[in-house]
């Protein structure tokens, strides 16, 4: 899932200060998940706008909280056509691939993004979302026992530990567990020791970035 974190309301009011009516569009996805986008976000957000508004003056605002199932698919954005025909802007409470669909979907309504794309990773503990991937396009995980070192060593090491690690746990961030110990107790458990001899090749980054969006196509289902 993707992970984000709300924009402070002082810049999203700011932001906002030219407009009278305005949609607050959430995301019932990853953003529901990670708490900062679902209905409930929607509808608080909307609320603190209007507040906000209020209590500084000028002319009043009307905040609208809509919620899609997925941001990120223009068939649920088709069902916001009406309403956004209505404002004059809005505030995207998707993650930044939801906020560029919102966008291209009403290219003539101004879209202002509700929230700080973090990461892709999912909850470790009650209000606390972790990184698991860097989205590189070159999945070492078959060789890593599900532990991917790119994310989850602070160093990004490909092939076995600095040797800084105390206790277990990483020399750069303590809080975190050692990620090539997490590896190497994964192989040991399943008897793929030997994996630790492969060489991971220089990480060829022009799979993730440098070269424009990535696109992945898949010809069986294409139109």
């Amino acid at each position: 899932m993707i992970v984000a974190k709300p924009k402070p309301l002082s810049f999203l009011a700011e932001q906002l200060r030219p407009y009278r009516k305005i949609a607050v569009v959430g995301c019932e996805t990853c953003m529901a998940v990670c708490l900062a986008g679902g209905e409930k976000e929607t509808r608080r957000l909307s609320q603190a706008l209007e507040l906000e508004r209020r209590v500084k003056g000028g002319a009043s605002l009307l905040a609208i909280p809509l919620t899609v199932k997925r941001q990120c698919e223009y068939e649920y954005l088709e069902l916001l056509g009406e309403t956004l025909k209505e404002v004059e802007a809005a505030v995207s409470l998707g993650c930044g691939v939801g906020v560029q669909y919102l966008v291209t979907a009403f290219p003539e309504l101004w879209v202002i993004p509700g929230l700080d794309t973090l990461l892709v990773g999912g909850p470790t503990a009650l209000g606390v979302w972790e990184e698991y991937c860097r989205l590189c396009g070159e999945c070492l995980l078959h060789l890593t026992g599900g532990v991917c070192p790119l994310t989850r060593c602070a160093k990004g090491l490909l092939n076995g530990p600095c040797g800084g690690a105390s206790e277990g746990r990483c020399e750069v961030n303590p809080e975190v567990p050692c990620a090539w110990l997490l590896i190497y107790d994964r192989l040991r458990r399943f008897g793929k020791e030997d994996l630790l001899r492969h060489i991971a090749p220089p990480k060829n980054w022009r799979l993730a970035q440098g070269r424009g969006p990535r696109r992945l196509v898949k010809e069986e289902v294409r139109e």
